[in-house]
């Protein structure tokens, strides 16, 4: 079945007038079809709050019919805020402590902007640890993206992310790691992954830790890493759930900065993103839009639906079908017991069996 419209969440009319299929919540309640419940957590700023919210649910939404899917968005205290937006976080989001004390069966933590290279200086940083302490007693398995795999990294193993001698961006061409573990299921042996980013986690950091490079990229480094049971913890190093524009609308962001003075050059192109013609494009705007500035006449426009009409989307449906394998495997252990505990006789550091299948 679905994914369960169970609130005036605004992301759940958009993804219907976009043609996705949702379960009203009173058509969920009459069916007796069994149920997973996914908590989201949100730290992306402002701007990015809704998109990325979109972005994440419309990947739970996309995956198989083997359960009614409820995605439960929530945020943190310590990062900042517009009071719009935490009007909106107000209206459409569920509290943690609710969440703690219905359960959820899985969760996803999303990226965030920080400002001190240590993490723990954060002020988001407490209620985050609070969060995925609670979550790896109490879930059977969580998702994170990008800042937030460095920041359980460092909490779980001490692995200290590393700054990158630039910005780390583009669309990057990844080989599996590890044919045969579940989460790979039918994948491709090679896909693509947009990275953004300024700081880097390397395959030897997570090796050494005991963990498991699932999916690396030459150019763009590690994305796709499994905890050290397989399961429990998924990292992504980079972005499978941007949309096609995602990477155009960041490097409109970074034009603007350079034109408004924040940046003393303006930004490279995101890598192998732009076609010959979006790169005409992009480059001719960049140019005329500093000419204009140096001449004290108005910035032109962007020509940004004529690039859009030259980006292509490379990696969505590996996206999804890896996040349907995940919540597949959700699945198969919260539909085995209710209160996320592995079955008797199974090992808890090897609960998908893949030892005793020979796969390292």
């Amino acid at each position: 079945m679905p994914l369960v419209a169970h609130s005036k969440l605004p992301t759940f009319e958009h993804l219907r007038e976009q043609g996705h299929e949702l379960l009203s919540l009173d058509r969920a309640l009459h069916q007796d079809i069994r149920e997973l419940h996914i908590g989201f957590l949100n730290m992306m700023p402002d701007a990015a709050l809704e998109a990325t919210e979109r972005q994440f649910i419309r990947l739970v939404g996309g995956c198989n019919r083997i359960a009614q899917f409820f995605v439960y968005p929530f945020s943190l205290p310590g990062l900042p805020r517009s009071r719009e937006t935490l009007e909106y976080i107000d209206r459409y989001y569920t509290k943690f402590d609710d969440l703690r004390r219905d359960g959820l069966d899985a969760l996803i933590i999303t990226g965030a902007n920080v400002a001190n290279p240590d993490l723990t200086r954060e002020p988001f940083w407490k209620p985050l640890i609070e969060v995925v302490n609670w979550a790896q007693e109490n879930v059977t398995s969580t998702l994170c993206s990008c800042l937030a795999t460095h920041a359980l990294l460092k909490h779980f193993h001490g692995i200290e992310r590393q700054p990158l001698s630039r910005k780390r961006w583009g669309v990057y061409s990844h080989r599996v790691g590890d044919p045969g573990h579940p989460l790979l299921r039918e994948i491709n042996t090679r896909f693509d992954v947009p990275h953004s980013r300024y700081n880097d986690i390397s395959s030897a950091q997570v090796e050494s830790a005991g963990l498991k490079v699932l999916a690396e990229s030459e150019e763009g480094g590690v994305h796709m890493v499994a905890s050290a049971d397989q399961f429990r913890i998924i990292y992504f190093q980079g972005h499978p759930e941007y949309d096609f524009n995602s990477l155009l609308k960041e490097y409109k962001r970074e034009v603007n900065r350079f034109l408004a003075g924040e940046l003393p050059t303006p930004p490279p192109s995101p890598e192998h993103y732009f076609s010959r013609e979006a790169e005409r494009l992009a480059s001719g705007w960049v140019e005329a839009a500093t000419k204009a500035k140096a001449d004290g006449r108005p910035i032109p426009e962007m020509p940004e639906r004529a690039i859009e009409a030259q980006l292509d989307n490379t990696w969505g449906d590996t996206a999804k079908a890896i996040v349907n394998n995940w919540l597949g495997l959700v699945y198969q252990f919260t539909n085995l017991d209710r209160k996320k505990q592995f079955m008797p006789g199974v090992d808890p550091n090897d609960p998908l069996g893949l030892r005793r299948r020979g796969v390292d």
